[in-house]
């Protein structure tokens, strides 16, 4: 879902710089950079005090418009009007370190502003920005700024687009931003805001995209949204927004995506929500809404994603026909107050990518889908379901997730024939019995990246991990599984979560775990496992859990962090462990 956002927000920037042009110097050529202008850019350069990206290394020569400074674009009079600077945002190694001079306020012809993904951008927005009344575009996004919204970015008038999305920013809204009249697009995601939602930007007539999802807002959603006839975008997730949805958001029917999940929201969803003919994607996931689903929503043609998961929604689902919700891909009903018994037909026969009906109280066997090519993940976790899955996978080719955890499935591993492409498996809390060998073999897929087969009634051994598997997450714990971790457990280089607790393992920790360098999860409690704590466990960096509780371990645990910091219940109930966080070894201060 977070891609999907991100799609929406970068199509309207893309919209909005298709109309107000990045730079003049395309179609004419500059004059000589102004020295004003050139002195502020060195002003901000000299603020940043370490620059991974190198934009900042082209800054040099005279001419800040000849077109070899990064990010600079002048008009003909040789004065600055755009200042973009992106840094990619996925890769950690790319980052600009320091702070915003206020020097950047003195570029009076500035239009575009755009200083984002640099991550460890620092302080507050200058006030100086106030000055910038030319100013269309100011994008700040995922950077690490701090303090208050400035009011003063309410007297830049001819912005369309604010973003400030992905900082530490704190404090209410500025009721000031309700000044910007022309503004299509606000950001305001991802940072620590609160307060409520202020009654002034009911003044924001034109705009088309309104985020503020990610924040500590509380109060009610405003009625003076359903007056944004030209929105097409509304995410205000991840608050603390309380009382009922207005009805007035329900007359919004160029309306295409809407994520209020993870607030307070009470009351019902209104028969009205099958207005919203452009709707595309629904989240009102996580809150506290009550009554059915409404039939209306089956209206809802251009519908693709509905997730109205964690409520208290009851029965009877609504009689949705083949021709209700025609473009219908994802649903999730999950953990609400339904009893649907067996999942219904309007599900079972459409051509979906992701089910999620946990905690549904389904019964019986496994459902079968008509179009079971179509699925992309499946979760029918915490259910009453029975019986084998031996021919639940079958024609399945584009499955990649599957959980089935909490149910009463009762199978043989050797009976789990899996689609190659799977990523995911999640069988946890069954009865299901076999050996590991029949999943993890010479022809388990490279594509697996997480199996939870714990708390279920496996027995044998652990197989021996050729090299090429690209396994993650490794959860067997809570079965009756014997024998030694082979030392072959160093070739899961991609590791980060090992639990092989609750069971019968024997002999020693072989020192080659120490070479699983991605690892922040290891639980080898309540075993049989004898010999030392391997030194090589130091090498393991970012390791944040461990537990030797409950084994026959003896000698000196490893003297270095983190585990001589572990509570010293990680090591308890073993033969003769010692040194720090137990008590000291013999012979030892």
């Amino acid at each position: 879902m977070q891609i999907l956002v991100r799609v929406f927000e970068v199509l309207f920037i893309s919209s909005l710089v298709g109309v107000f042009p990045l730079s003049l110097a395309e179609t004419t050529s500059p004059g000589v950079c102004s020295e004003a202008d050139r002195a502020a850019l060195l002003a901000f350069k000299a603020k940043i005090v370490k620059d991974t990206t190198g934009i900042l290394s082209s800054w040099i020569g005279r001419d800040c418009c000849g077109g070899d400074w990064e990010g600079v674009q002048c008009n003909p009079a040789g004065r600055v009007t755009t200042l973009a600077l992106q840094g990619p945002v996925k890769d950690s190694s790319m980052y600009m370190k320091g702070t915003l001079s206020s020097s950047l306020g003195s570029l009076p012809f500035l239009q575009v502003l755009v200083i984002s993904g640099m991550k460890l951008i620092t302080g507050p927005i200058p006030d100086s920005f106030s000055k910038l009344t030319g100013l269309t575009q100011l994008v700040l996004e995922d950077n690490s700024l701090q303090g208050n919204i400035p009011s003063g970015l309410g007297l830049l008038s001819h912005l369309q687009t604010l973003s400030l999305a992905g900082n530490h920013l704190k404090g209410p809204i500025p009721p000031s931003l309700g000044n910007l009249r022309n503004l299509g697009m606000i950001n305001l995601g991802r940072n620590s805001l609160s307060g409520p939602i202020p009654a002034s930007l009911k003044n924001l007539h034109l705009l088309q995209s309104f985020d503020l999802s990610f924040n500590s807002l509380s109060g009610f959603i405003p009625e003076f949204l359903g007056q944004f006839r030209n929105i097409t975008f509304i995410d205000l997730s991840n608050n603390q927004l309380s009382a009922h949805l207005p009805i007035s958001m329900f007359n919004l029917v160029s309306l295409s995506y809407l994520s209020l999940s993870h607030n307070l929201l009470t009351g019902t969803i209104p028969e009205q929500v099958g207005n919203l003919k452009s709707l595309t994607s629904l989240s009102l996931s996580s809150n506290k809404f009550i009554g059915h689903i409404p039939a209306s929503i089956s209206r809802l043609q251009n519908l693709w994603s509905l997730n109205l998961s964690r409520n208290g929604f009851s029965d009877p689902l609504p009689d949705v026909s083949n021709r209700g919700i025609p473009s219908l891909l994802s649903i999730d009903l999950s953990f609400n107050n339904l009893s649907l018994g067996t999942v219904p037909k309007w599900i079972t026969e459409r051509q979906l990518s992701d089910v999620n009906l946990a905690g549904c109280k389904l019964r019986g066997s496994l459902p079968r889908f008509t179009r079971p090519d179509s699925l992309n993940s499946i979760d029918l976790s915490n259910n009453f379901l029975t019986g084998s899955i031996s021919t639940f996978f079958t024609k399945m080719t584009s499955l990649q997730k599957v959980k089935l955890s909490n149910n009463l499935l009762k199978f043989d591993l050797s009976e789990l024939k899996v689609p190659d492409g799977i990523s995911s498996i999640d069988l946890h809390s069954n009865q299901v019995c076999g050996s590991l060998s029949s999943i993890l073999n010479n022809r388990t897929s490279s594509f697996l990246e997480v199996i939870d087969v714990s708390n279920n009634l496996i027995s044998g051994t652990i197989p021996e991990f050729s090299e090429g598997l690209n396994l993650k997450e490794l959860n067997i714990g809570s079965n009756k599984i014997a024998g030694q971790i082979p030392s072959s457990i160093s070739n899961l280089i991609e590791l980060e979560r090992l639990d092989v607790s609750r069971n019968l393992i024997t002999g020693t920790i072989p020192m080659s775990l120490g070479r699983l360098a991605n690892l922040h999860w290891l639980d080898l409690s309540i075993n049989r496992l004898t010999g030392r704590i391997p030194t090589s466990l130091l090498g393991i960096k970012f390791m944040r859990h461990a537990s030797f509780r409950a084994n026959r371990l003896c000698g000196e645990i490893p003297q270095g962090r983190p585990y001589d910091i572990f509570p010293a219940s990680a090591y308890a109930h073993n033969l003769c462990l010692c040194g720090k966080p137990m008590p000291p070894c013999r012979g030892k201060k």
